[in-house]
């Protein structure tokens, strides 16, 4: 079961079949990082109590928020 939780963390969550890359050496890269931002995950949804998905949804609705309230600034300036 957990096994099956962190792949599906890894493919959906940290993007790990969207790879752009092309050369070895980001191939690495990108599979190192998304391994690390799965676990990073983990972590993180460990204190809140949220699986990776909610914990996800509530990072990127921060983000969305933030770069809305930077656009409104400079559409104020």
């Amino acid at each position: 079961m957990l096994t099956e939780v962190f792949h599906k963390t890894l493919k959906s969550n940290a993007a790990m079949a969207k790879s752009p890359a092309h050369t070895v050496r980001t191939q690495s890269n990108h599979i190192f990082l998304s391994i690390y931002s799965a676990f990073r995950l983990e972590a993180l949804s460990l204190k809140p109590k949220m699986n990776h998905f909610q914990l996800r949804a509530k990072i990127y609705m921060s983000a969305l928020q933030a770069s809305f309230k930077q656009l409104r600034s400079f559409v104020a300036a």
